[in-house]
């Protein structure tokens, strides 16, 4: 069977560690290298539930797109019970589950997160939507309506609900950006984009885009970045095809949508 470092560097090897922005944290992050591995739960976050169930169901490893430790916005300065992070770590060490995240490194390799993305949402000829890599920009096989694509987004990507604002154009030229992409909004006009599927706008983000005339959908960061999972699913069966390696069935999106 292989060990726990063996999947590090396969995962390694179709989202290289050096693609990571200078503030991640990938990789092995919690665990034994040389444990044997049978088990692989793979899921965008490790979430206490996500541990339970790994823990419930005897897998070895978690397989996970966004950091569990050491990352810029949940910096580990503590590890106690009385914490949601600390109670995470705990756990993780109790049941001898090991952590393997693969971030913005997944998100800017072929094949990665926005390549998913942009499958997902049907999307040919796609290109980089960033100069760092980030993002992916391609065209619909045929123009539609704002009103007809954000069904097929929704439908597409398993949204509970999204929020959007309209330029009044119709859409063919799409940039899509899984997670918190709008810092590239300047790039998506550069590259003639009439519209941007990413999530976690603010109000005065879509004021903007509305005044920069492009269509905007905030489909949510869970939805944009969940479509990786079996596409991870599917990668490590391939090469593994000894090992019993599932998605998770615990995490969901965080938050529901309530329309007065």
């Amino acid at each position: 069977m292989p060990t726990v470092k063996e999947l590090e560097a396969f995962l390694f090897s179709a989202a290289p560690k050096d693609l990571a922005m200078h503030w991640d944290n990938v990789g092995l992050l919690v665990g034994q290298p040389e444990q044997a591995v049978r088990h692989v739960l793979v899921a965008l976050d490790i979430t206490e539930e996500v541990v339970q169930e790994a823990a419930a169901e005897g897998m070895e490893l978690i397989v996970a797109h966004h950091p569990v430790m050491n990352c810029k916005w949940l910096p580990v300065q503590t590890v106690r019970t009385d914490t949601p992070q600390g109670r995470i770590l705990m756990e993780l060490i109790r049941s001898g589950i090991s952590a393997i995240c693969m971030h913005t490194n997944l998100d800017i390799a072929e094949g990665g997160v926005n390549d998913c993305l942009a499958q997902a949402v049907g999307l040919n000829v796609v290109e980089p939507l960033g100069a760092d890599g980030c993002g992916r920009v391609g065209a619909l096989p045929e123009e539609m309506a704002i009103d007809a694509f954000l069904p097929h987004v929704a439908r597409a990507l398993h949204c509970s609900g999204m929020r959007y604002v309209s330029a009044g154009k119709p859409v063919r030229r799409v940039a899509v950006g899984g997670g918190a992409c709008w810092d590239y909004h300047a790039d998506a006009l550069r590259k003639k984009c009439d519209t941007f599927v990413t999530s976690d706008l603010g109000y005065h983000d879509f004021l903007d885009a509305r005044a920069m005339g492009m269509n905007v959908i905030d489909a949510g960061h869970f939805p944009t970045e969940d479509v990786v999972c079996p596409k991870l699913v599917s990668m490590l069966q391939s090469a593994y095809p000894q090992l019993n390696i599932k998605k998770s069935t615990s995490h969901r999106e965080v938050f529901q949508y309530f329309l007065s």
